[in-house]
Parts: C-alpha cells; sequence; structure tokens
C-alpha cells in the first residue's frame, strides 16, 4: 500500500474526528458552558489571531516545501530551514513592539462592541506567534514525508485543547483569565511538541548562512503569503459582510451550514499533507509524466472520496439539523440548509481540480498564485453585494459557489495550457455518476421516525451501497489495494 494511501487514510480519521469534536465545542459546550459573551471574545480573538499568523510566518513554511527537494546537498538543505526559522523573527520582534506600544489604543478598537475584549487581546499576538512556527517546522516534517503526527497536532490537538479546558471552567477549577493563559500554553506545549518530533526527524546544521537563492525564496514567500491574505478573503469575507447587511443570528446559521459543509474538504486537507511536497519534488525533477499521474490520481480519488461524504451530508440533512435543534432548541438554523448544498457543490469542484493548486505553486508559474487568489476574492465581493441585496443570506453561499468553480476551472485550463496535462479521466464520469444515483437514492429514504436511528441507518446503507459499487467498478485502485490489505491483515 503507497505511502500516500497509508498517511491520507490516517489524516482522513484525524481530522473526522477533529471536525467531531469542534462541531460539538461550536454547537454545544463553547455555548453551555462559557456562555455567549466570553464564546463570542475567544471567537474574535482567535480569528484575528489567524489574520497576524501568515503575516508572521510570511509563507516561508510553503517556501521550505518548494525549495527543500531543489537542492542536493545537505548544506544547501538546511540553509533553507534555518532560512524559515530566521526570518520570521525580523517580522516578529518589530510588529510585537508596534503590538505592545498600541495595546490600548487596539484593545479599544477591538472592543467598541465588547468592552470585555481589551482585557484579552494579548490572545491575537502570543498564539500568533506560537502558530506560525508550528506550521514553519510542520513544513519540516511534510518535506520528510512525516506528515500523520504533525497532522494530528494541527487538527485534532487544538480541539481537544479547547475541550479539556472548557470542562475545567465547567468544573470550576479555572476562570475565564486562567482559560485564556493555559490556552496560550497549551499552543506553545504543541509548538514544543512539533519541535522535538521534527527535529527528531530532521536535524539540520545550525549554522546561520543564507541560501545561494535568496532573492527567489523570498521572492516565492512574498507571493504565497499575499495569495494567502486572498484566500483568506474568500473564507472569512461572506461572514464579515453578512455581519453589515443582515440580522446577526443568520450570520450564526450561515456559519454552521457552512461548517457542516466543510467537512467534504477533509480528504483534500488530509491528502495535500502528504501531496504538496511530493508535487514539488516532481516538478523540481522535470518529471511531467510522473506529475500527470499525481494529479489524475489526486482528482479521482478526492472525487469518489469528497463524494461519499457530500452523499452523506446531502442526503442526512435533514436528520443532522434536528440534531442541531436538539443541542439548541433553536429551528431558524434550517433555513440555510440550501448553504450546504450550494457549498457541498464548491468543494465538490475543489476535489475535482486534484492537485491543481499544488501544480501551479510548485511550478515556475507561481507568480500567478496571488493573481487566481485576489481576482477570486474580488469577485466573490462584487457577487456578494449582488445576490445579498437581492436573495439574502443565502446569495453569500451562491456567489462563494461561482467564484470557486470557475476559478477551479480556469486553473485547469492553465495547468492545461503549460504543462499539456489535466485531471479528467473516464473514472471521473463513473465517479460523478455515483455521486448523483446515490444521493437521489438515499434522500428521500426515512428508515425510522427518530432522526438518530434514521441517520445511522442510512448512513451505513450510503457507506455499504457507495463501496460496494465503488470497489466492483474498480473507481480508485488506491481504494481497492486499501481494503484488499485490510482484509488481508484480519
Amino acid at each position: 500500500m503507497s505511502l500516500i494511501v497509508k498517511q491520507s487514510f490516517s489524516n482522513i480519521i484525524i481530522i473526522l474526528f477533529a471536525f467531531t469534536l469542534g462541531a460539538l465545542n461550536t454547537l454545544f459546550f463553547y455555548p453551555r458552558i462559557i456562555g455567549a459573551e466570553f464564546y463570542g471574545i475567544i471567537l474574535i480573538l482567535l480569528a484575528q489571531s489567524n489574520i497576524v499568523q501568515p503575516v508572521f510566518s510570511f509563507g516561508l513554511q510553503h517556501s521550505v516545501i518548494k525549495f527543500f527537494s531543489s537542492v542536493k546537498s545537505k548544506k544547501e538543505k538546511d540553509q533553507i530551514l534555518i532560512l524559515s526559522l530566521i526570518f520570521p523573527i525580523a517580522i516578529i520582534v518589530p510588529l510585537s513592539i508596534l503590538f505592545i506600544y498600541n495595546y490600548n489604543s487596539i484593545g479599544n478598537y477591538l472592543s467598541t462592541e465588547n468592552p470585555e475584549i481589551k482585557n484579552y487581546i494579548y490572545i491575537i499576538i502570543s498564539i500568533a506567534i506560537s502558530t506560525a512556527y508550528f506550521e514553519i517546522f510542520y513544513s519540516w516534517c511534510k518535506v520528510q514525508m512525516r506528515t500523520v503526527f504533525g497532522n494530528f497536532l494541527k487538527e485534532f490537538y487544538q480541539r481537544f485543547l479547547i475541550t479539556v479546558l472548557l470542562f475545567l471552567y465547567f468544573l470550576g477549577l479555572i476562570d475565564f483569565k486562567y482559560f485564556t493563559y493555559f490556552l496560550i500554553f497549551g499552543y506553545y506545549l504543541r509548538l514544543i511538541i512539533i519541535i522535538f518530533y521534527s527535529l527528531s526527524i530532521y536535524s539540520p546544521d545550525f549554522k546561520i548562512t543564507m541560501p545561494l537563492n535568496l532573492k527567489e525564496i523570498l521572492y516565492y514567500s512574498l507571493l504565497i503569503f499575499l495569495s494567502g491574505f486572498g484566500a483568506s478573503i474568500i473564507i472569512d469575507v461572506d461572514a464579515a459582510m453578512l455581519g453589515k447587511l443582515v440580522q446577526d443570528e443568520l450570520v450564526a446559521y450561515y456559519k454552521v451550514a457552512i461548517f457542516i459543509a466543510a467537512i467534504i474538504d477533509a480528504p483534500s486537507r488530509a491528502l495535500f499533507q502528504i501531496l504538496n511536497p511530493m508535487v514539488a519534488e516532481t516538478i523540481n525533477r522535470n518529471n511531467i509524466q510522473e506529475l500527470e499521474r499525481l494529479y489524475k490520481k489526486s482528482s479521482s480519488n478526492l472525487l469518489l472520496i469528497s463524494g461519499f461524504i457530500s452523499v452523506l451530508i446531502c442526503s442526512n440533512i435533514n436528520d443532522i439539523y434536528e440534531i442541531i435543534y436538539f443541542l439548541n432548541l433553536d429551528n431558524g438554523f434550517r433555513i440555510a440548509i440550501p448553504v450546504v448544498f450550494y457549498i457541498s457543490v464548491s468543494k465538490l469542484s475543489g476535489a475535482l481540480a486534484g492537485c491543481v493548486n499544488s501544480i501551479i505553486a510548485n511550478s515556475k508559474y507561481y507568480y500567478t498564485v496571488p493573481l487566481f487568489s485576489i481576482s477570486s476574492a474580488i469577485g466573490v465581493i462584487f457577487l456578494n453585494i449582488l445576490f445579498i441585496n437581492k436573495i439574502g443570506f443565502i446569495g453569500a453561499a451562491i456567489s462563494t459557489m461561482i467564484i470557486i468553480v470557475l476559478f477551479n476551472f480556469l486553473k485547469i485550463i492553465f495547468v492545461m495550457l503549460k504543462f499539456n496535462i489535466q485531471p479528467l479521466s473516464k473514472k471521473t464520469v463513473s465517479i460523478s455518476i455515483l455521486i448523483l444515483t446515490t444521493y437521489f437514492l438515499f434522500f428521500n429514504l426515512n428508515i425510522s421516525t427518530d432522526f438518530l436511528i434514521n441517520l445511522i441507518f442510512k448512513s451505513i446503507l450510503t457507506l455499504i451501497t457507495y463501496l460496494s459499487i465503488s470497489y466492483f467498478l474498480n473507481l480508485s485502485d488506491d481504494l481497492n489495494s486499501f481494503l484488499r490489505f485490510n482484509r488481508k491483515s484480519k
């Protein structure tokens, strides 16, 4: 069984468990245990930290992946790794001093709606630094093709940390102030763990010497950094614009629907942990034949697996919202069900595109990455203004779907023109038919009047049907080999 299949499967399991725990935290533990006010403070400050973190890391985690395999000697490899540690300091130190100097001004600005926020803005800078260096050290693991433990720390650890802290708060062992202290401590503990783990895999010679292609690395980092900002706009602009144009509760309903549809991304997030460095190495060796193989396999496998998750979610959407109602006693969440369907389509288009983003970002055409990203961000903003005003908050999901599908198509065309390769195959058609057929087959099926029993049994039937057809039609060589391997193991 291939390295990609082994690590991707482990990463998918980790991410799905992380999403489950995140859902419990978001829908139940946070509102019930810590209350709406403190929950809002944590959400706002962590969101601000996520915005600051890419500034601190400056895209160097991506530079490590692109350039590490392009050099041969250990000395050159070590220079790239050391650069990824040193350069962020030149950004972190002055910005941290600026943050501390303007601490009260920043606190007053962020606390216009909630005065309590200004007492906890140290969370922003503290967690941003920790997360920036975590991403850098995790990239060290990725270039050594070791992704599972780092993925566990990235996806599951932080959600589990919050769950533990919420229970300590519930038991009265800590107050909210100590909740924030332990939250920061937990993030730095995660950083220490990844540092020791990455150094156990590969230990560079810690001599401060700069790589010969320093300018190229920093230029690449700058472009990836800019594209990251464009990508973050696409992720967050919907909620930001909705907050200005519709009622607050509709924003909450929208966010929950986005969270549900985001589960479809789990296979992509899992696969690209290991696939990104492999694509970079293949491009650095100019092995176009192997690149095409990775491209087609990533497309068909992602479409197959993401398609199954989308069928599972969309065919059981009414029962899923029954669970949400049971947890929150608010039936208003149901009006956002169409959002799940629209975002699901956009996620499936991303699965169909396979590793197209990795190919562009790790090739000599990486300068187009921010162009794609910023253009799509502008497109989302424009369509949001148009659709939200005309059809309400559902319009935000429609605009996101249109832009993501359109730009995935444009990226596929771009790679086809530049590399003469494309991700589609005969299996693409078969997988698409399988997704549509199983969805329509199970959507109106009701086994029980109890929503939980109905959800469980429909999910089992969907799994058996989808997996059986996939196996007998051999829609994925990797999936079939994985199933045969596990059957032999038993």
